[in-house]
């Protein structure tokens, strides 16, 4: 490209003859400041106009703004002698802003849980949502479509949904995110590294609808189908052809599992169900293939996987997270499943497939809630030093700073909280888990929430009213702070996870404690 001399770049700053400088690079406006968004003024300011309008740009705009076709190919030249100084990260690559990254992935740091299949791991998957699916997330967030194919291809061929199922029998025989860790190094640590990838993407809704249901659903049929049912589905869902969702909250019982209303009559000969009831706020609901569905019979609780098919209505729920998650109002209407799909027992206890799973979702929750937590603390960082006030930058207030220190400190120690649960999940079995980290992880939940919902507020007062706005500087905050409520609601709301954390502490009282 071509070079410029500061002084003649100055002698364009009329309204037909106008170039700015941004970060060393030269742009023409002339033919843009007529349909400019923020009016033609702006640019006609004598501190713009023919000026490095860096500083003011970056007050304002994001950098990828930049590195659209449509803005970039206004760039005419360069500055002679000048540098660039502002580089944004290339994918895949991380972050070199403080706190922006955990410690194992910090520069100068260590931590003694993570091997180099671990770090490796890491690599791929970042690239990827870097890459593919981030522009995806943002393309369709607000369109209520699901993800794109390519990201379900992709998906199946790194055998993703395979690995949300955890360490286990199921990953024998696979290829593990294009041989970066072998089926027998695969563990808990592995999963945390996907989840936490994976919510890199400002878009929450997106990020549930990409097969969120497949996570918190595909536990029950791989450990209560039969094995002919579990190798069918499972082969369908895990290469990315079908999807399953998790069926439980009504809107008569939400938390309450055991006050479900569905219905399920077994008929005479005992070869079907019929099944009439509705279920509501259910996640993938809307393009779901597969109702992983908690009912009612005159015995109990059973649960049954119902195919998509005749009797089975599924209508959108508009949520503030956005359409892409897909959550649906799933209505039943005498739908025949054959006595086959029934998934565990089928004698009235079936609420043990229910809360088999529970540790495990609201621990991946833990997971992606500190992400993307730990992402507005990146935002808040680089807008504090970036933003000026009265010539100064905003991280020169003490209050600001107070704020930062707050939400460096939150999201430390709850990753440093999770780290250690994943610890012990890897070293304990199902049963040591189930006994000895469900009021653990219902505790680091709650934590997680609630240090999120706190981290939100203090966002949106550092952005101020690009904290709620959906476009510009402020609108990863903004998407956040309409979010971050739904975590806290998921899996189980913060006062019941609080009061079940309590509860599983108390039973393990010993009886001579005394103060």
């Amino acid at each position: 490209m071509q070079k410029f001399y500061r002084d003649e770049i100055f002698k364009h700053n009329k309204l037909d003859d106008l170039w700015v400088i941004i970060d060393a690079k030269v742009f023409n406006l002339s033919n843009f400041a007529a349909v400019h968004p923020g009016g033609l003024a702006v640019l006609l300011d004598e501190d713009i106009a023919g000026q490095d309008a860096t500083e003011v740009f970056f007050s304002l705009h994001r950098y990828e703004l930049l590195q659209k076709p449509q803005y970039k190919q206004l760039q005419i030249g360069t500055v002679s002698g000048g540098q660039e100084q502002i580089t944004p990260r290339q994918p895949g690559a991380l972050s070199s802003v403080p706190y922006a990254e955990p410690t194992w992935l910090s520069q100068g740091f260590y931590s003694p849980y993570y091997a180099n299949h671990h770090y490796a791991f890491q690599r791929v998957i970042r690239r990827f949502v870097d890459e593919t699916l981030f522009p995806d997330a943002q393309a369709l967030q607000e369109t209520g479509k699901k993800p794109s194919q390519k990201i379900f291809d992709w998906f199946a061929s790194m055998n993703v949904h395979a690995m949300r199922l955890g360490p286990g029998e199921h990953l024998k025989g696979r290829i593990l995110m294009g041989g970066a860790v072998m089926p027998e190094q695969f563990d808990y640590f592995h999963e945390l590294i996907m989840s936490q990838e994976m919510a890199r993407i400002h878009a929450r809704g997106y990020h549930d609808g990409a097969a969120g249901g497949n996570m918190i659903g595909l536990p029950a049929i791989n450990n209560f189908a039969r094995p002919e049912i579990r190798q069918a589905v499972l082969t369908e869902v895990l290469d990315g052809k079908k999807l399953v969702c998790l069926a439980i909250s009504e809107a008569f019982a939400g938390s309450d599992v055991a006050g479900t209303r569905t219905f399920a009559k077994r008929s005479m000969d005992g070869k079907f169900w019929t099944v009439t009831g509705t279920k509501k706020w259910i996640t993938n609901g809307h393009f779901a293939d597969y109702f992983i569905t908690c009912c009612r019979t005159d015995k109990g609780i059973v649960v049954l996987l119902i195919e998509r098919g005749e009797g089975v209505e599924t209508r959108h729920i508009n949520t503030t997270y956005g359409p892409a998650s897909g959550t649906a109002f799933v209505t039943f209407t005498e739908v025949r499943v054959p006595a086959e799909n029934t998934l565990g027992p089928d004698n009235g206890s079936g609420l043990i497939v229910i809360l088999s799973n529970f540790n495990h979702e609201r621990w991946a929750m833990c997971c992606s809630s500190l992400s993307a937590q730990r992402l507005v603390v990146e935002e808040c960082l680089q807008w504090s030093t970036q933003r000026r006030i009265s010539g100064k930058p905003l991280s020169s207030q003490p209050v600001v700073r107070s704020k930062l220190a707050a939400m460096i400190s939150r999201v430390e120690s709850a990753q440093a909280w999770l780290e250690n649960v994943t610890y012990q999940m890897n070293q304990m079995d199902y049963n040591a888990q189930s006994t000895r980290l469900a009021g653990q992880i219902a505790l680091l939940k709650k934590h997680c929430t609630e240090t999120a919902q706190a981290t939100s507020r203090d966002a949106v007062q550092i952005f101020g009213g690009r904290g709620i706005t959906k476009t510009g500087m402020g609108r990863f905050i903004a998407h956040y702070h309409s979010t971050v409520a739904f975590d806290a609601i998921l899996g189980g709301t913060e006062d019941i996870l609080g009061d079940l954390g309590v509860r599983q502490a108390l039973k393990q009282m010993p009886k001579h404690a005394r103060l």
